[in-house]
């Protein structure tokens, strides 16, 4: 198969430094990877040639430490995503919401923009800690004790929930949520572009909001691609 018509997901499993190009040319690997690179490529009037070029300069500079999520633990993934991905949420959510709080304040009044992606932000950040919540309570204990049992070293685990499948559905809807609240807010920040003659704050706001989004990505893809299927092929084997 080609670079061509392998799926943006697919890509960004095979080659852990994809993720950066991606980002660079706006392309979507997490909630919307499942298309071919030349179809991903079209839709954002970009040279697909020019994205495999990237893709292959990426992978021959990558980290030889980097590690492979489709090899290690459920347990060691997990407890990635908490320790990296939600630590990073909750942290950087307050400390958002506070330099939307002070740009609205100085610039509100004359750009309308500003209190809608505040809004927008306030959402997004409620819908994140929830998600998480329900992530590291319910549904990462219970891939941890799955993986335990289907490797010899426990008993098989209870749930209320039937199919782990059914969460996991949940949980992919949320990040779809929060995938059109992050691609709205940076619609309404142009991009993250601040207008000329920007205060410091209101740079230091829209430099945070695209580290957010990109972190976001990073964790979404994490989930969406990686972990959620290996649980679920986990759980049938494990039956």
């Amino acid at each position: 198969m080609s670079t061509t018509t392998q799926t943006v997901r697919d890509i960004a499993m095979e080659n852990r430094a994809a993720v950066r190009v991606f980002e660079k040319y706006g392309i979507d690997y997490c909630c919307g990877g499942r298309v071919p690179l030349a179809e991903a490529c079209a839709a954002r009037n970009l040279n697909v040639d020019e994205v495999i070029a990237s893709l292959g300069t990426t992978a021959a500079a990558s980290t030889p430490g980097d590690r492979d999520w489709v090899k290690e633990s459920l347990a060691s993934l997990t407890a990635h995503i908490v320790d990296a991905h939600h630590a990073y949420v909750t942290r950087e959510v307050p400390r958002l919401n506070e330099l939307a709080a002070k740009v609205v304040n100085r610039h509100g009044d004359t750009r309308e923009e500003l209190p809608v992606l505040q809004s927008k932000l306030a959402e997004l950040g409620e819908e994140l800690i929830s998600h998480q919540g329900k992530e590291e309570v319910v549904l990462f204990p219970y891939i941890g004790k799955l993986e335990r049992y289907a490797s010899g070293n426990g008993t098989q685990p209870r749930n209320c929930f039937g199919s782990i499948s059914h969460p996991i559905a949940m949980m992919t809807k949320d990040h779809e949520i929060a995938g059109n609240l992050m691609a709205e807010i940076r619609n309404l920040s142009q991009d993250y572009r601040p207008p000329e003659g920007a205060c410091p704050t209101f740079r230091a706001f829209y430099v945070g909001l695209e580290e957010f989004e990109q972190d976001l990505h990073q964790h979404i893809h994490l989930e969406n691609n990686i972990l959620f299927p290996r649980a679920i092929a986990l759980e049938n084997s494990a039956a």
